[in-house]
């Protein structure tokens, strides 16, 4: 039989159940861990299950499983509780094995067999228009450690950002730094307010000056404001007039500009994510799909399926046959295609790579796109069930108990880059999973920069250090500690926390399974605050070498499980503090 003791004892009951019932048809046996310490380690409610279809009640149905319950030393007790709950007890040998299982298995310990399932986890996928804000830095914690639990949970993931490097954005932050380098040469433009106007514009408006001088500078106030829209009118139309001009009066020169801007702020990007410690497997271009003619094809496609109809000399979508509010433009009556039908042709070029799952990690305010996007999936013919959306609140920093700004346009935002110089990487990265992705989170400084226990990574990390000063002062070599008798961890907290090692390799599937890597930042939580307590209330180098032993034990499995799931999330297990 299985040394797991939760596979143990599923396998008795099923032999149980065999006995009872042998006609009884398969079934899995489930096994939850009681909320209650007293109603033992495991509880079973196959009882219940099982009562309707064999026309017992399920106090008798369990009290006829359990007498047919084969005998194990691994199980000390066991109860009927309730309407018919199995309750086990564990032996205390099979409570501390664990110990020996982490420290056998080590950086291994928590991770799941190969699920034989490929997932591809699109994430951050910012505009590249500027710095990344406090704002993005949660998709990207959230994604980046999704993406380590869902890898360590057994599942082949692949990491994407896709660049969206083809649409009116990068037109308007194109414009916006050639009217600041205009500006260097006495072409005064009054700048548009819905212009970007961050200092960082400014900068590479000035590089573009230093490197080529008066080369892009070859026109005149009169020719640059040509023909536009008044800016209290229509500031948009006001703005599409500038971006005209400048690609009219600059030529094949416009695009040295826009790639030259795309350049610099995508590398940008790549340098404080990597700094942050979120790398990404592809960088996916939107203008790919379209030098490629994928976003033609997916319209042609959709058209031949009869999704698509025209209207005032647009191509529409027919989104609202699929769940949308309404209809959705794919192809204007200019001819050029919407950001819209770039994202459907990205969406079937995923499907195309044959993942077996997708994960779009979204900012909450993209809630109303999903509708459009599964819809477009289904009438593709395939299958949108494949699709998967992750909503992902903006967190909101807080400093000296004011509210930061975070507008990329007008450039008052606090960088994500400046957020991780003040507070430190593992402070960001563990903050931003500290609440469910798509619940509100505030971001309070203060206490992200504390020394004190009430900052949680602080805590958790603190317990590790304290580890590897007790097993620094004891100067034995761990191995060794495979070799020790755990039956001398008796007390009530070392049981108590050889279950909470137990529950780790749950932990990270249920966090792989329901998206939700804060599972994992609430284990450490928890396990950190039952080590200090055990630390606080016990000497673990005491006389007795037996017990020594045995603590130091439990206490480097507790290091490796601590380390384990501080890597999940991005944060460094420091061994001094």
């Amino acid at each position: 039989m299985s040394a797991d003791p939760k596979l143990h004892l599923a396998e008795l009951l099923k032999t149980a159940l065999a006995s009872v019932a042998p006609d009884a048809p398969e079934r899995d046996i489930l096994l939850e861990r009681p909320k209650q310490a007293g109603h033992g380690d495991f509880s079973s409610n196959l009882a219940m299950q099982l009562a309707k279809p064999l026309r017992r009640s399920p106090r008798d149905l369990a009290q006829m499983l359990v007498a047919e319950l084969p005998a194990s030393e691994l199980v000390s007790k066991v109860e009927i509780a309730g309407p018919g709950f199995i309750n086990f007890t564990l032996a205390t040998d099979a409570k501390t094995g664990i110990v020996t299982t982490v420290l056998e298995q080590g950086e291994a310990f928590g991770r799941g067999a190969d699920k034989g399932i490929s997932v591809q986890i699109e994430f951050v996928s910012a505009n590249p228009t500027g710095p990344l804000h406090v704002g993005h830095g949660r998709g990207a914690a959230y994604g980046a450690s999704l993406s380590s639990v869902m890898e360590f949970a057994g599942y082949k993931v692949a990491r994407e950002y896709y660049v969206n490097d083809a649409g009116r954005q990068m037109d308007i932050l194109a414009t916006s730094t050639w009217l600041r380098y205009l500006a260097f040469f006495g072409i005064e433009v009054a700048f548009p307010p819905n212009g970007y106007q961050g200092d960082y514009v400014i900068d590479m408006a000035r590089e573009i000056r230093d490197g080529h001088q008066d080369r892009f500078a070859k026109v005149s106030l009169e020719q640059v404001t040509a023909g536009l829209v008044d800016v209290d009118a229509d500031k948009e139309a006001h703005l599409d007039g500038l971006i005209a001009n400048a690609k009219a009066l600059l030529g094949q020169d416009y695009h040295w500009i826009h790639d030259f801007v795309l350049t610099e702020q995508l590398g940008d990007c790549r340098e404080d994510l990597g700094e942050f410690g979120v790398t990404f497997d592809k960088w996916f271009s939107e203008k790919s799909l379209f030098d490629t003619g994928l976003v033609e094809r997916a319209v042609t496609q959709l058209e031949k399926l009869g999704h698509i109809y025209v209207q005032d000399g647009a191509k529409w979508f027919r989104s609202s046959a699929f769940g949308d509010e309404k209809d959705r433009v794919v192809q204007r009556d200019n001819g050029l295609f919407t950001y819209f039908a770039s994202d459907i042709a990205y969406h079937l070029n995923k499907y195309e790579r044959g993942f077996d799952r997708m994960i779009d990690i979204w900012g909450a305010d993209h809630h109303g796109y999903i509708p459009r996007v599964k819809g477009a999936i289904q009438a593709l013919a395939l299958a949108p069930e494949k699709l998967e959306v992750s909503l992902v609140q903006f967190a909101v920093l807080y400093r000296n108990g004011q509210k930061a700004p975070m507008s990329t346009r007008s450039g008052q935002f606090v960088t994500l880059r400046d957020l991780r110089k003040e507070v430190g990487n593992d402070a960001c990265r563990f903050f931003y999973v500290l609440r469910k992705s798509d619940q509100h989170l505030d971001f309070d400084l203060d206490l992200a920069k504390s020394q004190s226990n009430e900052n949680p990574v602080y805590y958790i990390q603190y317990a590790h250090a304290r580890v590897c000063s007790v097993l620094g002062q004891w100067n034995g070599v761990e191995r060794d500690l495979l070799e020790v008798d755990l039956g001398r961890l008796e007390s009530e907290r070392e049981l108590g926390l050889c279950a909470r090692l137990a529950t780790f390799p749950e932990v990270v599937q249920s966090a792989a399974d329901d998206y939700a890597p804060h599972q994992i930042a609430f284990y450490l939580k928890d396990l950190a605050g039952e080590f200090h307590s055990w630390y606080n209330a016990e000497r673990m180098l005491v006389e007795d070498e037996d017990l020594k032993a045995a603590r130091l034990a439990l206490a480097a499995a507790i290091r490796h499980t601590l380390a384990n799931g501080l890597r999940l999330l991005g944060v460094s297990a420091p061994t001094s503090m």
